[in-house]
């Protein structure tokens, strides 16, 4: 049987990089996605390959800035699903590289709201969809920049930092239920976020999106007894 057969996954930022390789692996695997992203074209994309993969999924195009949204999705998901058994917040953007007091406060402000406010506002609303399930799954993608020290990279590597700890509070409030909650980082993936990072960079030599969602399907599984840890890709 497929690992993710019947169950129903969310994904942000799915319509292109790690969410869209993460999404035609779950759709591969036998899951019903719910696939989150700005652009609607993006998502139809997937949608594509989601299908010739033999499953379904409900496309919504949102910006997770846009918090109500958020909280509106985690009752349209309670009314046709009542329930969510697997939760990736994977969307993320890089805000600039700079050094800290170069930073637009509005720009700064965009990182932090997309990078940790709406994986919050995520958790808010999905959680009590997430204990309902026999076997809940939250993923939360993270980076390097989250520890150590990364001059210029402030606004995003702030953010990540934040998120690891707000995933490790979570983990450590459903300690006690069925619900598993972890980070996982990729690494160094051919991603639009990369290439902005590093305009002059040869892609040619990164692991591709498809080469790490595999890691993310372990993470997912009903099987999976890991909780509140940093899964590093190798």
């Amino acid at each position: 049987m497929a690992a993710l057969a019947g169950r129903v996954a969310l994904i942000t930022g799915a319509s292109r990089g790690i969410g869209a390789a993460v999404a035609k692996r779950f759709a591969a695997e036998g899951a019903h996605l719910v696939l989150v992203a700005r652009t609607a074209g993006g998502l139809e994309e997937v949608d594509d390959a989601v299908q010739a993969a033999g499953s379904s999924a409900t496309l919504v195009p949102l910006d997770l800035r846009d918090f109500a949204q958020i909280d509106r999705l985690g009752a349209a998901l309670y009314e046709r699903f009542r329930k969510l058994d697997i939760l990736v917040g994977n969307a993320a953007t890089l805000g600039v590289l700079a050094p800290l007091g170069h930073i637009d406060p509005p720009l700064w402000e965009e990182v932090m709201a997309l990078n940790v406010g709406a994986n919050w506002r995520l958790i808010r609303s999905m959680d009590p969809l997430l204990r309902r399930s026999e076997a809940g799954r939250a993923i939360f993608v993270t980076a390097a920049q989250g520890s150590g020290v990364f001059p210029y990279w402030g606004a995003y590597a702030a953010s990540k930092a934040a998120l690891e700890a707000l995933v490790r509070t979570y983990a450590g409030e459903t300690s006690k239920t069925k619900l598993r909650v972890n980070l996982i980082d990729p690494g160094v993936v051919r991603t639009a976020l990369r290439a902005q990072a590093f305009p002059g960079e040869n892609p040619a030599g990164l692991r591709t999106p498809d080469e790490v969602a595999l890691h993310f399907v372990e993470l997912a599984s009903a099987a999976c007894t890991r909780h509140g840890e940093l899964v590093r890709c190798a």
